[in-house]
C-alpha cells in the first residue's frame, strides 16, 4: 500500500483498491489524436462505401430503390459510427475486467484508463456501470448497425 500522501493510481477516491494498477503509456493528446483520425476515416469511408454498395446492388440485381438523400446517408453513417463505438470500444470495457493492470500500450486499454480518470466507477468495475455498458454493447450496438441494414 502507498504511504500517506502517495497514491498508486490517479483515480478518486484515492483510497479505492486497484491492486496491480499500471499507469497509462499514451498521453491524453495521443489518445485524442488517434480517436479523431480514426473517427474521420470511418465517417468518410462510410459514406463512400454506402454509395458503392447502392450502385452495386442496383447494377447486379437491378434493384429499384429510392435514391437516398445526403441527410439519409449522413444518418446512416452516424448509425454505423455509433454502433461501432458501442460494440468495439465499450465492448472492450465490458469483456476486459482488469484493463487497468495491462502492461502494454494497447489502445482500448489506454482509452479506458484515461476515461476512468473522469469517472472512477469504470476503474472500480461498479456493477451498475458494467451492467449498463453490457446492455449497450449487446443491444444498442448491434441495433444501431441493424438500423442501417434496414
Amino acid at each position: 500500500m502507498a504511504m500517506q500522501g502517495e497514491f498508486d493510481h490517479p483515480y478518486v477516491p484515492r483510497d479505492m483498491e486497484l491492486g496491480g494498477y499500471v499507469p497509462g503509456f499514451l498521453s491524453q493528446s495521443t489518445i485524442l489524436a488517434v480517436c479523431g483520425i480514426s473517427s474521420l476515416l470511418v465517417s468518410h469511408s462510410c459514406g463512400f462505401y454506402l454509395l458503392i454498395i447502392q450502385l452495386l446492388l442496383h447494377k447486379l440485381y437491378k434493384w429499384r430503390f429510392h435514391k437516398t438523400s445526403k441527410v439519409d446517408r449522413l444518418l446512416m453513417c452516424w448509425w454505423i459510427f455509433t454502433g461501432l463505438i458501442h460494440v468495439l470500444v465499450e465492448g472492450y470495457f465490458v469483456f476486459s475486467p482488469e484493463f487497468y493492470k495491462e502492461n502494454t500500450p494497447h489502445y482500448p486499454t489506454e482509452v479506458w484508463k484515461e476515461y476512468s480518470k473522469g469517472d472512477s466507477r469504470y476503474a472500480s468495475r461498479d456493477s451498475c456501470v458494467v451492467a449498463i455498458e453490457g446492455i449497450t454493447v449487446v443491444i444498442e450496438g448491434p441495433s444501431s448497425l441493424f438500423a442501417v441494414y434496414v
